[in-house]
């Protein structure tokens, strides 16, 4: 099998997100062939290069998101009125559509509305070679100035102002640079028998394309649902930009989950969302990312005789808490630091470690905010009046000393701890698990479907019971052995890569199984090979889709009595 893989910022590139779910997903699946269609996200991840590619990667090709190469192309008068109808079509699809936040979803009017307007662009493109110039031109704002002007757009698109239709219209023109791409030739996208996005928002463009073009079956998985991520960005945006972004994306999304065959949260959170969004149950199927387990094995099974044995040693050494993420504020470290006190003075001689790099700048604010809280919660403490005290809370990074791996962080603590008020899958969480740790987290995102029965889960913002948790399990060292045993088996059944491999495998035959022949099979020598394709037909619309009624009227309703005319 041939398959397309559709990323936006990951894989190929060096410490993508995603590319490593991605690289062992292309390494576990060396039966089949991949062609790599990635999206980059800026010069610096261009400039790291790539992951080294096994021989099933026949193609990689890449396009950068972060700036639009010109093309050259310069439309003639005819291309021009093609292109003002379809944008302008695009564009009153946004200002007709739901209101964000309510309740009410995409019609279907304005849905085939935008998905015309979309193929019709993506035509338009693939037949004068791009429209780089065509979507930075003042007709693309004129147009969108038209669409929210006209009678029954929404309020808030009617209140747009000139900024507001520069600032749209920019993120318009970034957006839809992927129909500008000459991917979508036959032996290109057309090539393929599936494509595989490997997440929502632009990376599902050229998936959805080459389905337009050639029949291409979409698969798509969201680890992270990307219509939420948009609905939390852009606070400072005005009403107006904000609305018709949202509507922007509200739309893309509905038309990805109705095109794709099957749609692939990995865990429970990420679906209930996407069914908020308008996914069909049918097509859902939860596969949980896969992790390697190779480099926590030693640590997971170091569990000798004399480790339980030797609960008094333990307790004579201190305890130390361990904490291992990206520092951000959703992480509230703050938090953790209050209950660490309360810890403390429960359980004198306790440390904690907090491990992991700044994210941005506004993590570093954050990293140094939490040091003077540290220092200020807990004076450097010493043994004698003429000795060097040390503060209970150390702050580090891995690599260096003490935090060579993630794996040797845990070797060293008691318990781990998250304490985060927003978590999408928490992979620090599943590491832990796999090095046979007991755990205490807060009660986000996808954290109880991970966990299970196998750690302590409290609320998150609570230090206080934070802090308890953590001291039920510092003062019972069996309890600490049974919940981390339990985890190791739980991480190990549901989070390995060799699960998540398989899972793909089956969805990928199950995918094209379902998919009518597109091309001809040909034999030995080249000639079709006879009755090869089903005899099948595919009518897309959304006719095709299942009635409101399991069975004909007239099978339900009261014929009416036949009458014959005596003579």
């Amino acid at each position: 099998m041939r398959i397309g893989l559709l990323t936006e910022g990951g894989y190929p590139y060096v410490g993508g997100e995603g590319g490593v779910w991605c690289d062992r997903l292309v390494r576990g699946l060396d039966r089949h062939e991949f062609d790599v269609y990635a999206f980059s996200t800026g010069q610096a991840q261009e400039d790291a290069g790539w992951l080294p590619l096994p021989p099933q990667v026949a193609r990689v090709r890449t396009a950068p998101l972060w700036a639009a190469e010109e093309d050259g192309v310069v439309h003639g008068r005819r291309a021009r009125r093609r292109f003002t109808e379809h944008y302008g079509e695009l564009a009153a699809a946004l200002c007709h559509a739901a209101e964000p936040g309510t309740a009410e979803k995409p019609g279907t009017a304005e849905a085939d509305r935008f998905t015309n307007a979309l193929h019709g662009l993506a035509e338009l493109a693939r037949d004068e070679g791009g429209l780089v110039a065509a979507l930075r031109s003042e007709q693309a704002v004129r147009a969108l100035e038209r669409a929210c002007r006209a009678p029954g757009a929404r309020r808030t698109a009617r209140e747009a102002r000139v900024p507001d239709l520069l600032t749209v219209a920019d993120h318009l023109e970034r957006a839809l640079r992927p129909l500008s791409l000459d991917w979508y030739e036959e032996d290109g996208l057309g090539a393929v028998d599936l494509c595989h996005a490997a997440s929502g928002g632009i990376a599902v463009l050229p998936g959805l394309l080459a389905r337009h073009f050639f029949g291409v079956p979409l698969l798509v998985t969201e680890y992270g649902v990307r219509l939420r991520t948009h609905y939390l960005t852009r606070p400072d945006a005005s009403p107006a930009v904000r609305s018709l972004l949202a509507a922007f994306h509200g739309l893309l999304t509905a038309e990805t989950y109705r095109a794709a065959s099957y749609l692939v949260p990995g865990n429970a959170h990420a679906r209930r969302w996407q069914e908020r969004c308008g996914a069909d149950r049918a097509k859902l199927r939860t596969i949980h990312p896969g992790l390697d387990a190779t480099p926590f094995t030693r640590v997971g099974e170091d569990r000798p005789e004399g480790r339980e044995k030797g609960a008094e040693r333990e307790h004579a050494g201190p305890h130390t808490l361990v904490w291992i993420g990206r520092v951000e504020p959703a992480k509230d470290l703050v938090s953790l630091l209050h209950a660490f006190a309360e810890v403390r003075a429960a359980e004198p001689g306790t440390r904690l470690r907090i491990v992991g790099r700044p994210s941005g700048p506004e993590g570093e604010a954050y990293l140094g905010h939490c040091r003077a809280l540290a220092a200020q919660l807990f004076p450097d403490e010493a043994d004698g009046p003429h000795a060097v005290g040390r503060n209970p809370v150390t702050f580090e990074e891995l690599g260096g000393p003490g935090a060579e791996t993630t794996a040797d962080v845990h070797a060293g603590g008691t318990v781990t701890v998250l304490s985060s008020v927003v978590e999408g899958f928490p992979v620090g969480l599943i590491e832990a698990m796999f090095c046979g740790r007991a755990t205490v987290s807060t009660d986000v995102g996808a954290v109880v479907e991970v966990i299970g029965g196998t750690g302590l889960v409290v609320p998150p913002r609570n230090p206080r019971a934070l802090a308890e948790a953590c001291v039920s399990l510092l003062r019972d060292p069996e309890r600490r052995a049974r919940l981390g045993a339990a985890a190791r088996a739980r991480a190990l059944e549901l989070f390995s890569v060799e699960q998540n491999v398989v899972a793909f495998h089956a969805l990928y035959l199950e995918t094209v199984a379902r998919t009518p022949v597109r091309r001809p099979v040909l034999d030995g020598a080249g000639d079709p090979q006879p009755f090869a394709a089903p005899a099948e037909a595919h009518v897309p619309g959304h006719w095709t889709g299942p009635t409101s009624r399991a069975v004909p009227t007239w099978a339900v309703e009261t014929p009416e009595p036949v009458t014959e005319t005596v003579r």
